[in-house]
């Protein structure tokens, strides 16, 4: 069986990590663009500040999408681009390179999904306590209503976040993104209501903006797969995924999700982080539930669970020399099933999978193409299970593809490279790599070769 006949065929990039133009045409500094210059941060020194040059050469990318056959681009614009202090005036230049870039895709055929935020946040908003501050949801707001008066006529389809378990656990739990602050429980919980906040607020302001807007979110998790398929393991890994623990708790699904969806924080949570529970308004639950048509998520990987002899969930080691990915991540071939079951099962709102892919050993051999029959194999077995759960009847509605270019890949610069198409960053060379060529063949096939 092939997959539903409209559903969404899709490739996914984000701004900082493909545009370059860091200080050109009126763009402000991002959080990124401070922390890629201390020393010590980023793999061999690198930025983003040129990246795939996406800002100057969008047409030679645009022309590629077209080429491999997408239905959708899922991309992010800047905030730093289009407002420089991330408020007060606006950057016209950004805002018309965003309109033109979009024009473009129509142009093709290829229907845009917008992010609002994918971690560039303005260095200038930064500075007066970023997420922190109790003003970060007005901000944002403001931010998405001027995203939704401008390109409204163009774009219907928006995302707010994208992994927030990401730019506020990796920041501020481990002190490893930018800002690079470490902080306290305490002020992250706190930091992840303003997100929260700032998402309910960004809905109502598209709502008010866009007529017929289509929204969701995309946050993101390691999904947890039973190692068997019987009942008893099936449920520790559905209670390991929908739970809170006290530890890690910026990698819930439920700690995350279920304000946004259900408008309520999940009641385990609330128990295992009682001591530093943030500051609840009495309006704020109403606020961040906010009725959203798609649930995005972002999933590349799983973790082996069963039912454990005292009938908790508990993780099983990796078998020994299994499957990895470049970037050292270990493949479980299945995890878009039960990550999309899970998710569907408790929120009941259909699905997008907004990334999934992996990093692979790429380069161009002695004729000048490019290899890559793992990531062949990865995306053709993880889209065969993404199919299982369509034919179960999870409501899985599209899925982009991790993504379009080779890019800055935050904290691990351009060690690793993700893309369908190969970019050499010193010519700024592109060269569609094999799994370019499968992926377009499984778009126009609707999946059938799976």
């Amino acid at each position: 069986m092939s997959f539903p006949k409209d559903f969404v065929w899709g490739v996914a990039t984000s701004a900082y990590q493909i545009e370059g133009a860091s200080g050109q045409d009126g763009r402000g500094p991002s959080i990124w663009d401070v922390y890629t210059k201390e020393p010590g941060q980023i793999f061999e020194g690198h930025t983003g500040d040129v990246a795939c040059d996406h800002y100057h050469l969008w047409p030679v990318d645009v022309a590629l999408m077209a080429k491999l056959g997408i239905k959708a681009y899922r991309f992010s614009v800047s905030w730093p681009r289009v407002l420089p202090n991330g408020i007060g005036q606006l950057n016209e230049s950004g805002l018309q390179f965003y309109e033109e870039m979009v024009d473009g895709l129509l142009e093709q055929g290829i229907t845009p999904y917008l992010t609002l935020y994918h971690w560039d946040l303005p260095q200038a908003l930064q500075e007066r306590g970023g997420w922190l501050s109790p003003e970060a949801s007005e901000w944002f707001a403001e931010y998405a209503a001027i995203i939704g008066k401008r390109l409204g006529g163009r774009v219907k389809h928006y995302m707010t976040f994208n992994e927030p378990q990401v730019f506020i656990g990796n920041a501020f739990c481990q002190g490893m993104h930018a800002p690079g602050w470490r902080t306290s429980r305490a002020q992250a919980l706190q930091m992840a209501h303003h997100v929260l906040l700032a998402h309910g607020k960004a809905v109502q302001a598209l709502r008010a903006t866009v007529p017929g807007a289509q929204i969701g979110w995309a946050p993101t998790s390691n999904a947890r797969v039973p190692v068997t398929d019987n009942i008893a393991d099936v449920e520790a890994a559905r209670r390991a995924y929908l739970s809170v623990p006290g530890d890690d708790w910026a990698w819930s699904v439920t700690w995350w999700s279920d304000p946004v969806m259900l408008g309520h924080y999940p009641e385990d949570g609330l128990h295992e982080l009682e001591r530093d529970l943030p500051q609840i308004g009495t309006a704020d639950m109403k606020t961040i539930c906010q009725p959203l048509d798609f649930y995005g998520q972002n999933i590349y990987r799983g973790i082996p669970t069963r039912m454990g002899t005292g009938g908790q969930p508990e993780k099983v080691a990796y078998p020994q020399g299994g499957p990895r990915t470049a970037i050292g991540w270990h493949v479980n071939f299945d995890c878009l099933y039960w990550g999309t079951k899970f998710l569907y099962e408790r929120y009941k709102t259909p699905i997008y999978i907004t990334e999934n892919g992996m990093s692979a050993h790429d380069w161009p051999d002695r004729e000048g193409k490019v290899h890559d029959p793992q990531r062949i194999d990865y995306l053709c077995r993880h889209l065969a299970h993404l199919r299982r759960a369509c034919e179960d009847g999870i409501d899985v509605r599209g899925y982009f593809e991790w993504s379009l270019l080779d890019n800055f890949e935050w904290k691990r610069g351009y060690n690793d490279r993700f893309g369908l198409v190969y970019v050499d960053f010193v010519t700024q060379q592109r060269i569609p790599k094999d799994s370019f060529a499968w992926y377009a063949r499984t778009i126009k096939e609707n999946g059938e070769n799976l």
